[in-house]
């Protein structure tokens, strides 16, 4: 875990908070970054299966879990902190990114692209969607945190207000009991929900092998945005899971890894 250190506006680091899985090996590392409201613990039963061959490591994103808190929560600001890690364990490696997760390892290959030597996108598009995801930060907010002793406390409010099951636990696995708060900078990210939505605009692009897997049951890659995605990645394959929705690994553990493995190793 990382040292957290005061700044003026909110906090930062040097590097954020990884979990690694497995030993270095002849196999370059594998570097995973999880969506909006994850951690890196939520992708621990696939690290663990996919470090039988690599290192795997996995990130907590800024404003989440046990990275730094920072008023910037922008892709190109994301990236930046991902390529930081790299750096970190050797300078080069594969990466995988789901949702927000999936937008920051584009920008990723598209600014840093000398870092990157595979690229998994799970199931999000460089575009801008029309959606929020604000009503999940209103609901976290909304919860009475003093009176919270176990999980099942706050998961019970937030199905009062509406949040379906699937999400309570998760959201929950971001909960501090002990300290009575969210580990999550929920004024942040509400207040940069516009660029968590929106891709940034570039005239880049990235020739390394790129694989965009989706859920079959999602509609985050629509067949018209494929076009403007081969624009910034013209070696990209695409796939899709079969009975998977946006949350595809959850969904669909088995298949998701097989997925990344067989393309990690092609």
């Amino acid at each position: 875990m990382g040292v957290v250190v005061p700044r003026s506006g909110g906090y930062h680091d040097f590097m954020l908070n990884t979990i690694l899985h497995g030993a270095p090996s002849d196999q370059p590392p594998l570097l995973i970054a999880h969506g909006l409201y994850g951690s890196a613990r939520n992708w621990g039963v696939i690290a663990r299966r996919l470090s039988d061959e690599r290192q795997v490591v996995a990130v907590d994103m800024r404003n989440h879990a046990y990275s730094f808190w920072d008023e910037h929560h922008d892709y190109p600001s994301l990236a930046q902190d991902l390529a930081e890690v790299i750096d970190s364990v050797g300078g080069r490696a594969d990466v995988l990114g789901h949702s927000m997760g999936g937008k920051a390892s584009m920008v990723l290959a598209l600014e840093h692209g000398a870092l990157v030597r595979k690229l998994v996108v799970a199931d999000i598009a460089p575009v801008t969607y029309s959606h929020s995801q604000i009503q999940f930060i209103e609901a976290m907010r909304a919860i009475d945190l003093a009176g919270i002793t176990r999980r099942s406390d706050a998961e019970t409010q937030l199905a009062e207000l509406g949040v379906e099951k699937s999400l309570q636990s998760f959201f929950t696995q971001s909960l501090d009991l002990e300290q009575k708060r969210w580990r999550l900078n929920l004024d942040v990210l509400g207040a940069e929900m516009s660029k968590i939505m929106s891709f940034p605009k570039t005239d880049s692009s990235w020739g390394g092998s790129a694989l965009f897997l989706t859920g079959a049951a999602s509609d985050y890659v629509l067949p018209e945005y494929r076009s403007g995605i081969r624009a910034l990645f013209p070696k990209v394959r695409f796939a899709k899971i079969p009975g998977a929705g946006h949350w595809l690994h959850a969904d669909r553990p088995r298949e998701f890894e097989a997925a990344v493995r067989t393309f990690l190793n092609a």
